[in-house]
């Protein structure tokens, strides 16, 4: 068992291969603030490997799940485009509010942590992620919203 997760922690984000792990995880299903109807939450990104372990604030916001949803179809679309010359890359949350992800789909996939606006440290970790991810990806962020209570109307990311 991971002694870091919180009781009511919850894996929002998974990637992963056999040996290496990129994961946010929300550190409570409270938000942190509520303004104007768009709920802000805690959560923490967690780099795991053979060559480098470590975990970073990551805030989010009720929208940035609708991002994810989105980001996640167009991953899938791309997929299915011929001309790969260029990978697709997106960056979740919205870069420059705190640490984020950037997503490049390639072969492997590579998802980059950043702490831009705190240590402007970059960590890459290439995966070769199995072909059902984007499936699991979307059930992971469905259980998230529900536990949220957030976007029950936005169906984004929760093709069937």
């Amino acid at each position: 068992m991971d002694t870091n997760t919180l009781p009511d922690a919850i894996e929002l984000i998974r990637l992963a291969d056999p040996s290496q792990s990129v994961t946010v995880r929300l550190r409570s299903t409270e938000p942190t603030l509520e303004s104007l109807g768009v709920r802000y939450y805690d959560a923490e990104a967690v780099v795991t490997s053979g060559f480098v372990n470590g975990t970073v604030y990551l805030g989010f916001d009720s929208e940035d799940l609708s991002d994810w949803g989105r980001l996640l179809d167009a991953i899938e679309e791309e997929e299915q485009e011929a001309d790969l010359d260029e990978p697709f890359t997106a960056d979740w949350p919205r870069s420059g509010r705190t640490a984020y992800l950037r997503f490049i789909a390639d072969d492997p996939y590579v998802v980059e942590v950043h702490d831009g606006p705190s240590t402007q440290i970059v960590v890459s970790v290439p995966l070769d992620m199995r072909e059902e991810w984007i499936a699991e990806s979307r059930e992971r962020l469905a259980a998230a919203r529900a536990a949220l209570g957030v976007g029950t109307q936005d169906h984004y990311g929760t093709r069937p």
